[in-house]
């Protein structure tokens, strides 16, 4: 398989954070985003952003912007489904997604999800670590996307139940600290206490 495309999804409403854009807030010599966009680029063809509301604020950034389709708060397979719909109009089989403010992933999360995936034979793989799955950091097919579109027009809001319909792989990591996102200003403390 080509790499995948990679789509960083940061369409949350950051309601524990006051609102905004958690990504934009400072970490160490660069913003939350920075550090999330240094691990994921190296190891995608291609990347994208998942946000709403008005593009301009990421323009620094010099990435696509793509909006959910769905109206509505949908969650986040509402930002897979962006992703999949614009990796598709690129000719990608494959997205990786991760989530806007979890700085510390794994440099090898790409790689992991790719062989979970194919060793089990599944479509789609998510990260897991000792403290349970990680849905927003996953391997999803293009070609699944109709069929999510169907799911999200339904109703549907739980990433694992979707994915769990489809045959889902896990990619093991033993550090429940390399998922660490940043919710809370207590959270953004620690962050910096991580780097």
């Amino acid at each position: 398989m080509k790499a995948p495309l990679g789509v960083i999804l940061a369409g949350g409403l950051a309601t524990r954070m006051g609102g905004g854009d958690k990504g934009l807030l400072p970490l160490g010599k660069g913003t939350i985003l920075s550090h999330v966009i240094a691990r994921l680029d190296p190891q995608v063809a291609g990347l994208a952003m998942n946000a709403n509301g008005d593009p301009a604020r990421f323009a620094k950034l010099n990435l696509p912007v793509i909006h959910d389709s769905i109206d509505g708060f949908a969650g986040p397979l509402s930002g897979v489904l962006a992703g999949l719909d614009w990796a598709a109009s690129l000719g990608a089989t494959h997205i990786v997604t991760a989530a806007a403010d979890t700085p510390f992933f794994p440099c090898d999360l790409v790689p992991q999800l790719l062989r979970a995936a194919e060793d089990a034979g599944t479509p789609i793989a998510l990260a897991r670590t000792p403290d349970g799955r990680h849905p927003t950091f996953g391997l999803w097919p293009t070609a699944l996307r109709d069929d999510l579109r169907a799911a999200l027009t339904d109703g549907l809001r739980k990433v694992v139940l979707w994915t769990d319909r489809h045959g889902c792989a896990t990619a093991h990591f033993p550090d429940d600290d390399a998922f660490f996102n940043v919710n809370t200003p207590e959270d953004l403390i620690k962050a910096e206490s991580m780097l």
